[in-house]
């Protein structure tokens, strides 16, 4: 079944997208930690912090930030 779409197991709550989805997340993951210094993100030249959605019509997202220091 190269298509994934096994007839015993339905998709009626999440699309077919939703396994290659979970997939994705387990690779790239799902949070990062990133020093602050004197305000501002401390990243590197070639650095940068991107969002991505691996289904092909996701949902509302919500971004939490936790802050912790001295």
């Amino acid at each position: 079944m190269g298509s994934g779409n096994a007839p015993f197991h339905l998709h009626d709550s999440e699309g077919a997208d939703d396994m290659p989805a979970h997939l994705k997340a387990s690779l790239l993951g799902s949070s990062v930690t990133i020093p602050i210094t004197s305000g501002r993100l401390n990243l590197g030249t070639w650095q940068g912090i991107y969002l991505c959605e691996h289904r092909d019509y996701g949902g509302n997202r919500e971004i939490v930030i936790t802050a912790s220091g001295e």
